[in-house]
């Protein structure tokens, strides 16, 4: 075979994986899918690990919020040791198994519980290493240890972790390549149909991994920028 035929035959099966019937819309739809459950899961996720973080770091500066602190601990130790994959398995088959219910939302719930209790860890640690005088100071100047922490420590926090808080994201989004096991057309499940229907498995998967590595490296990028400038503030 000839270097003609060989470029004609490659073409061919690009045009039957991607163009014949439309099927490059089964990777455009599930990317969709995949950026929605991912937007959403970061926002919940963040949402939950501000909560809990609050609360574990309360509990040990202070003492207080014990029973809170017990069920945080309890939330941590349960949902960083088991897999995401069975945790939306859990969700979707048992926990909604007798309701009828948008598989997306199950993906935002999924993702975004799993990701909290990551993100809980990473803004406590923020909050631990804020240096403990500025809680005296807070108190000095006649605010509440809420207020405190609501107006001094957590943006300092925030700041000291923020880049963290990113590769979170970027972590999040690719596990949601699992969402395909509750039969959620995600971008991996939109490779792996056109993988099914034409029995050509190289073209679709590899997409689908160009497609992630684009956005990742993309977002890796952003967080560059971003941890830059954060140490440029700092310095100024």
């Amino acid at each position: 075979m000839n270097l003609l035929e060989q470029n004609n035959e490659f073409l061919q099966k690009l045009y039957d994986t991607f163009i014949y019937d439309n099927r490059y819309m089964y990777l455009v739809n599930g990317l969709k899918t995949t950026l929605v459950i991912t937007l959403f899961a970061v926002m919940l996720g963040m949402v939950i690990g501000f909560l809990v973080a609050i609360v574990r770091a309360t509990h040990d500066k202070t003492g207080k919020l014990k029973i809170l602190n017990f069920f945080a601990k309890i939330y941590l130790t349960v949902i960083r040791g088991t897999p995401v994959m069975v945790q939306l398995l859990i969700i979707y088959y048992v926990i909604f198994a007798s309701v009828r219910i948008d598989k997306v939302l199950v993906g935002v719930l999924a993702f975004g519980i799993n990701s909290g209790a990551y993100v809980a860890e990473i803004v406590r640690s923020g909050i631990m290493s804020v240096d403990g005088g500025q809680f005296e100071a807070g108190a000095s100047l006649g605010l509440s240890y809420t207020r405190t922490m609501t107006y001094i420590i957590l943006p300092q926090a925030f700041k000291n972790v923020l880049p963290a808080l990113a590769n979170e994201c970027i972590v999040l989004l690719k596990e949601t390549s699992v969402a395909g096991y509750i039969a959620l057309e995600d971008l991996t499940k939109g490779g792996d149909i056109i993988r099914s229907v034409t029995y050509e498995a190289f073209l679709p998967l590899i997409a689908v991994a160009l497609i992630y590595l684009i956005i990742v490296v993309g977002l890796s990028a952003l967080v560059g920028k971003l941890e830059r400038r954060l140490k440029k503030s700092d310095r100024g």
